[in-house]
């Protein structure tokens, strides 16, 4: 989805329009041997880490976006990019005067694993290539500072900047089955659904001691999760709010609804979601963080939101600059 011999191939399919960036990579591959530093081969295998300049001069971005990840991100049936951060990532690409192209990402292990596998490092079954901006990264100052043992810097490779919207936790529930809006304890008696391994599908189980735990229903995604609620085989769902919002409009005929549940022991319950460059790309991630700023304060990422039939909550980051007014 998402290498001497594979690379000196691909030259020779490119054309000369690619004469002078072939020119620059051979120039730094020359320079590299000549100082007797990596060889010529480990810096060939290296991702395509652009800077601002050269993403105008090649006329293209590449957005990093979550697969498969509806209203967010997904690819429709002519495999176009579709939902929300795509139409953001084509409103970037449009504010720098260039083509959005999506560069999907297949979620791994952790936040950390993504950004490294997708924007600072390159994932080893394709480690040249990388995106230019990844979208829908926790905005999270303390996880963006994050030192380890020693006390390095874990994410210094990468920048998190330019909130662009809150998400949180909730619930959707079928009033046909519940008569009222559930809280946490309504579900010792009815089924409740969620997405495997995410945080939702672990809480449950583990709350409340667990008496939860025998009526947790575990899916493959929301969308099942919600097909198997109109089954009736589970009374709710609990993932994210954008999720469940996108999830109780593709049914209509039912009444599903969303429930302001409170989760205790979840410490984050809201939280911002931004974007992230490589470090040393920080003058890209200043233009993208200026076009997404002038999108929230115009109220054209509302725009996005509504068009994809959900409701947009401002993030923290700019309450707390621009105080209730915005």
């Amino acid at each position: 989805m998402w290498k001497g011999f594979v690379f000196a191939l691909t030259l020779l399919c490119l054309g000369p329009a690619w004469g002078t960036e072939l020119s620059t990579v051979a120039l730094r591959v020359a320079a590299v041997e000549v100082a007797g530093g990596e060889s010529s081969a480990e810096l060939l295998r290296r991702p395509a880490l652009r800077d601002l300049d050269e993403v105008v001069a090649s006329g293209q971005l590449n957005v990093g976006l979550y697969e498969s990840f509806p209203p967010y991100s997904y690819r429709d049936e002519h495999g176009e990019a579709r939902g929300i951060d795509a139409a953001i990532g084509r409103a970037i690409a449009d504010g720098l005067g260039v083509e959005f192209r999506p560069f999907w990402i297949t979620p791994g292990e952790s936040l950390g694993r993504d950004l490294g596998n997708n924007v600072s490092r390159g994932h080893y079954l394709r480690p040249t290539q990388v995106a230019d901006v990844m979208l829908r990264v926790p905005y999270d100052r303390n996880f963006s500072y994050l030192r380890d043992s020693t006390g390095e810097y874990i994410n210094k490779s990468v920048v998190m900047f330019g909130p662009y919207q809150q998400e949180q936790w909730a619930i959707a529930y079928d009033a046909g089955q519940l008569t009222q809006a559930p809280t946490l304890g309504s579900f010792r008696q009815a089924r409740i659904g969620a997405e495997y391994d995410t945080l939702p599908a672990t809480y449950l189980t583990a709350t409340m001691g667990g008496q939860l735990r025998d009526n947790v229903r575990h899916y493959r995604d929301v969308g099942d999760a919600f097909a198997a609620m109109e089954r009736g085989e589970v009374a709710g769902v609990m993932a994210m709010r954008g999720e469940l919002e996108h999830f109780v409009a593709q049914f209509p005929e039912r009444d599903f609804r969303l429930a302001d549940a409170l989760f205790p022991g979840i410490s984050r319950q809201q939280w911002d979601i931004g974007m992230a460059v490589r470090d040393s790309h920080r003058q890209l991630g200043y233009a993208i963080e200026a076009i997404v700023d002038r999108a929230v304060r115009d109220g054209s990422l509302n725009d996005i939101f509504q068009a994809h039939g959900l409701v947009y909550r401002t993030p923290d980051f700019y309450a707390e600059i621009l105080g209730s007014a915005e």
